[in-house]
C-alpha cells in the first residue's frame, strides 16, 4: 500500500476532487498554504493499493495543470522606494507535487 500526498493550486483542487470520485479513489482534502506566491493550495491524502498507484498520478497529472499568471513583484526592503516601479513578472503555477510514500501499516476503525 501507498500514501499518496498531492499539493495543488486551489484552482484545480475541484476538479481533481471529482476526477478521484470518479475513478473510485478516496482522498482527504486539506487546505494548505506555501510557495513563494504565498497563494491557496489543497493537499490531497489518498491512500492506494501498488497496483493503483499509476492510474492515481494519471488521474492527478491529467486534472492538474500549470498555467502562466502575471503576479506584481514586492517593492524592495531597503533602499529609495519612490523610484520603485512594480512591473507584473509572468511566472508558472499549478500543477502538483506529488509524495508516494510507502505505507507499513494501515487501519480503518
Amino acid at each position: 500500500m501507498k500514501l499518496i500526498l498531492a499539493v495543488v493550486q486551489d484552482q484545480d483542487s475541484n476538479r481533481l476532487s471529482s476526477a478521484l470520485i470518479d475513478n473510485n479513489f478516496r482522498a482527504t482534502k486539506l487546505a494548505s498554504t506555501g510557495g513563494f506566491l504565498k497563494s491557496g493550495n489543497t493537499t490531497f491524502i489518498i491512500g492506494v493499493e501498488d497496483i493503483r498507484v499509476d492510474r492515481a498520478l494519471q488521474v492527478i497529472k491529467d486534472n492538474c495543470k500549470s498555467r502562466d499568471q502575471l503576479v506584481a513583484p514586492v517593492s524592495p526592503m531597503g533602499g529609495n522606494a519612490d523610484s520603485y516601479v512594480p512591473y507584473p513578472v509572468e511566472v508558472e503555477v499549478g500543477g502538483a507535487t506529488v509524495f508516494v510514500l510507502p505505507v507499513e501499516q494501515f487501519f480503518n476503525f
